[in-house]
């Protein structure tokens, strides 16, 4: 009997190496183990969040269709993330690959180590606009407010650039 399927949407993030191919092996890599790639926005070029002495970040919005648990999805993104080189020394530092889990349907998770929807997602355009691409209307089910209108109330002053539809594509 096949398990039921969840929509979760993940936000991709790469400062460090070549960016673009990151996240395309993240996809990948997310594809082979979390579930299904349903959708995904362009690629959006983010000055650093937090910690500003870094290099830009790229970011991308996917939704993929998973079998998986929250923890389990948490799992299975923590081993892609040090697969592909992810060390976690410092808050905030650069990085090849993140990948954060921003909604599991209208599941409302909170345990150590994993809280959804993601907290601060009301403060960072470099997901909010992303995930407006491929949500605008999804409705937060804390906020009750839609992707957009939370983007609107956003005080996040970053600009978030949308890359070429071909870099996109990789």
């Amino acid at each position: 009997m096949a398990r039921n399927t969840f929509p979760a949407y993940l936000l991709l993030g790469s400062n460090l190496g070549d960016r673009g191919a990151q996240l395309a092996a993240a996809r990948r890599l997310l594809e082979q183990r979390a579930g299904r790639l349903v959708r995904r926005s362009h690629l959006y070029e983010t000055e650093p969040w937090g910690k500003t002495d870094q290099p830009a970040f790229l970011n991308q919005a996917v939704l993929v269709e998973t079998p998986l648990s929250p923890k389990e999805l948490m799992a299975a993104i923590l081993q892609i993330e040090r697969e592909l080189g992810r060390e976690r020394d410092e808050k905030w530092e650069a990085r090849q690959i993140d990948v954060d889990i921003l909604f599991y349907g209208d599941r409302l998770v909170q345990e150590e180590g994993l809280v959804i929807p993601h907290p601060r997602l009301p403060e960072r355009n470099f997901a909010l606009v992303p995930l407006m691409e491929i949500a605008a209307e999804m409705i937060h089910p804390q906020l009750q407010l839609t992707i957009e209108e939370i983007y609107w109330d956003s005080r996040d002053p970053l600009e978030v650039v949308r890359l070429d539809e071909e870099f996109s594509n990789d």
